[in-house]
């Protein structure tokens, strides 16, 4: 499984999202990091996975906190 890492919010309310080594956009809602990991190659990737998964680590709060 690819390591996943959702960065805390920024001022904008944007998350930093790396997959990998590879810093992969900001995401502004869960649907945003859903898109980024289908762009990995995990094209099975459905929201409520992105809000369960272990495998993804939310730093700064998690699924729900978008806002600084």
């Amino acid at each position: 499984m690819l390591q996943v890492v959702v960065h805390p919010p920024a001022a904008d309310g944007g998350r930093r999202v790396r997959v990998g080594e590879h810093f992969v956009g900001m995401a502004y809602t869960t649907l945003d990091v859903v898109e980024f990991l289908r762009s990995a190659g995990l094209e099975d990737v459905e929201p409520r996975d992105v809000v369960d998964a272990e495998w993804i680590e939310w730093r700064g709060g998690g699924p729900e906190s978008w806002a600084r």
